[in-house]
């Protein structure tokens, strides 16, 4: 008898919804993130949130702040774990100024907006992002009801 063949698992980690919704995201850069040990355990069970994370520049750094990594409870018993912590980011030089200058001359935020797996490395996906207006968000829930109503309209025509 054939084996069944395990589920072919996404790569991703974790998305952050709420800023595809708060902010109009112009231009996205994929950078990899330097974790822990139990951070990495974490991520594979998939126990991150990425509400409300944001990028900040430290000593020409770039370093993830609000990512909550919830420790499990066979790692949290011999470490002692900050699940808050600031994360640093690891890009380019180049790519750092380019975000800086954005964030600091035209008003732009940089957003984590997803957490994935590529190959055996965790990576980020960083935007730089444009608070909405409250006619813009209006606007996008219109469009996701109006596509939810298609996808039914088109079952039941099926």
């Amino acid at each position: 008898m054939a084996k069944k063949k395990p589920k072919a698992q996404s790569g991703t980690i974790a998305q952050n919804r709420r800023a595809k919704f708060d902010y109009h995201i112009s231009d996205k850069l994929e950078a990899g993130i330097s974790l822990q040990g139990w951070e990495v355990k974490s991520a594979r069970e998939g126990k991150v949130q990425l509400t409300d994370t944001y990028v900040d520049f430290h000593n020409d750094e770039a370093v993830l702040l609000n990512a909550h990594f919830n420790p499990l409870n066979t790692v949290s018993t011999h470490f002692v774990v900050e699940p808050n912590r600031v994360r640093k980011l690891l890009m380019h030089r180049k790519e750092i100024q380019r975000f800086r200058d954005a964030a600091q001359q035209k008003g732009y935020t940089i957003v984590c907006t997803a957490m994935y797996w590529k190959a055996h490395l965790i990576k980020v996906e960083i935007g730089l992002a444009k608070g909405k207006q409250m006619h813009d968000k209006r606007e996008t829930q219109k469009d996701r009801d109006w596509d939810r109503q298609k996808q039914r309209l088109v079952r039941e025509t099926n």
